[in-house]
Formats: C-alpha cells, structure tokens, sequence
C-alpha cells in the first residue's frame, strides 16, 4: 500500500515561524549607516544628549562597581554594554510615560527624573530610596523577576481608560522571558489593548544560564504572537536602531492599537550582578571579545565623530562631569539617617495592629538610649 503525504509538513510550518523575525539595525558595528529608513529624525542637539546619556551610564557602572566593592553601595546589577538597549529605548518616551524598571533599569530611572542620591539608598535597601516625588512616572525597580510586566499591564489599562495619552513602558531579561508573569502581561494587555511597550532585553544569559536553555523559540519576539500583538527584534547595541523602533512602538501604542513587545539583542560585560556571581564559569573570552566589538558607544561615537558631533574633548567632559555627579549623590546619601529596627515595624503596615505598636514601642526605647 503506497505511502500517503502528510497532511501537514511541521517543518516547514516551523521554518515559516521561524522566518519572520528579522533583526532591525541602522548601524553596523563600525558606525556605518546600513539601513537609512531606521535613521532617526533626531537634531544634533538630541544625538549629542543619547550619547551622552550613554556615557553617563557606562560612567554610572564603573563607579558604582567601585563603590560596591568599597562596601558603601549594596546591590548592583551591572549594565556595561547595555546602553543602548536602556538609554535609546528610554530616549523615546515622554516625561509623563510611566516606567516600571527591572533591578538592572536604574539608569532609565535616574534619566526619568529619579535623583542618584535616591537610586543609591535604594540600592542600600534604605526605605527613602522608594518614596517617590508624585511627579515622577515610576515604580521602584522590581527585584522579583518579570512581576515588573504583570503592574505594566495593570497601570496601562488604567491609562487607557482614563483616556491618557501616555503609555507604560518596562523591561525584564531573557530569563524573565520564561516567567508565567510575562505570560500573563502581555496576553492581558493584548486583550485589552493597554498602552504599554514590553521590553525583553537579551543579554545571552540568565545568571548562567543561556538563552537556547530558557526556550526552544528561535527568538524571544516571537512570543507576542502567541498574545495577538507586533513583536520586534532589534540590535540592541545600535542606539539608533532600538531609538527608531522604540518610537514607532510608543506610537503604535498610544495611538490605542495595542501594547507592542520588543526584544533588544544586547550584552552585558559584567556579571549578573555584584553578589557573587563569575561570568568566567559560564561564558568564554572569545564570546566577550566578540561583543566587545559590537560596543554601542563605540559605534555611536563613530557615527557622531563623522557628523562632527562628538570628539575625545567632549568624551572626558562628560566622564568628568559624571564623576562629580556620582561624588555628589554618594555624599548626599550618606547624610540620609541610618535605619532602625522601628523604622522597619513602622513601615509594615499602613495603620499598625497594637502587637506592632508595642513592638515599636520597645525598640524606640532602647534605641534612645
């Protein structure tokens, strides 16, 4: 009896899927434009404030590593190599768009209107680190992985049924890609259509694990299809490329379409984070070296040398400038009283139950002594 052909060719259908996620870039990684399309319409004025955005966070990074290691600054997830995934992305949005930040999004947070001083005490685990002015669109960064999406989603349904004009923006990694919150956010706010853009920065690696072990998904975009919204996958190391597709996002977005899910192709030269982890047990130097020369400052600081924008004089103005910044802020936090046993009763609850009033009771005594 002859064969007969298979009513369906999954591999072809698993080509197709496979097929349609292309990766977005305006320069390569010497600074050339190669796609002018994703060229943004940006003044010189605005281009020199990216980059220098951008040398502000590489500058952000090595100090407050420095500090880390000097004991004077907790937690620390470091962002070298991440620039242009965090500060063109945020370039895009406006003052009164919300953020909600991963534990590795402090720089969009200062650059939102967060002061240093604030993000340094929050990075202590000191409670002033979280109380926010009311005029500034944000949440404190989520340590949770993913739970950041699952609030975004909630608080762009709200904008968009107060009819605000303004969406919500938030990023987790490639890990927080596999969490059920990251599910559950992004097919809420697609079915709801909320004004939010979700961002999956892919740095190549979750703590240690790669990002082929978190999902067998050719790419971490195509997940939005699942959720019925765009998905776009982007050079993370071209600031101009993830500025250009960041804006047609928020755009997309406020103009009641949908929420919109971003994948940023991107690397961290760092660990994970300061608390222990060594990148050297899990990644190889010929991996590092290869990134290194996608480095998105040196791409962008090609392309603005050739327009006449940028040069060595400008650089350390800016590296100077941040020192001070950073010296500054570091001073400002150390003034901020030291916690106390009450304090952390205190702020428990809302209204305390008599149990913790006695408690705070008892501990404000002995701290008086």
């Amino acid at each position: 009896m002859a064969n007969k052909k298979a009513p369906i060719d999954f591999q072809a259908l698993l080509e197709e899927v496979n097929s349609e996620f292309p990766v977005y870039q305006a320069l390569d990684q010497d600074g050339n434009v190669v796609n002018k399309e994703l060229i943004p319409d940006l003044s010189d004025e605005q281009l020199v404030e990216l980059m220098t955005n951008m040398f502000w966070s590489r500058v952000l990074d090595q100090r407050s590593t420095a500090l880390n290691r000097q004991g004077r600054l907790g937690f620390f997830a470091p962002t070298a190599g991440q620039e242009a995934s965090q500060l063109a992305s945020s370039f895009a949005f406006e003052q009164d768009d919300v953020l909600l930040p991963g534990y590795r999004d402090v720089p969009q947070l200062v650059k939102h209107g967060l002061p240093l001083s604030q993000a340094f005490l929050w990075s202590r685990g000191h409670a002033a680190g979280n109380f926010y002015p009311e005029e500034l669109k944000a949440l404190p960064p989520q340590i949770i992985i993913g739970a950041q999406y699952v609030q975004a989603a909630g608080v762009a349904l709200g904008l968009k049924k107060r009819n605000k004009k303004n969406v919500v923006f938030t990023y987790t990694g490639d890990g927080g890609s596999s969490q059920g919150d990251f599910y559950e956010a992004i097919n809420f706010a697609g079915a709801y259509q909320a004004n939010a853009v979700f961002y999956i920065q892919n740095n190549g690696f979750a703590i240690s694990t790669p990002r082929e072990k978190q999902t067998a998904a050719k790419t971490l975009a195509q997940k939005a299809a699942a959720a019925g919204i765009p998905g776009i996958q982007v050079d993370g190391m071209d600031p101009l490329a993830v500025y250009t597709v960041s804006k047609m996002a928020r755009e997309w977005a406020v103009s009641g379409n949908g929420p919109v899910l971003i994948e940023t192709l991107t690397y961290r030269y760092g660990p994970h984070t300061l608390s222990g982890d060594d990148p050297t047990r899990y990644r190889s130097q010929d991996t590092d070296d290869e990134w290194q020369k996608k480095d998105p400052l040196i791409r962008f600081r090609h392309y603005l040398t050739e327009k006449g924008l940028w040069s060595e004089e400008k650089e350390e103005q800016v590296i100077e400038q941040t020192k001070e910044e950073i010296k500054a802020a570091i001073s400002e936090a150390d003034k901020v009283p030291k916690q106390k046993v009450s304090d952390f009763l205190k702020n428990m609850f809302e209204v305390s139950p008599q149990s913790i009033k006695e408690q705070i009771a008892i501990y404000e005594a002995k701290e008086s002594k």
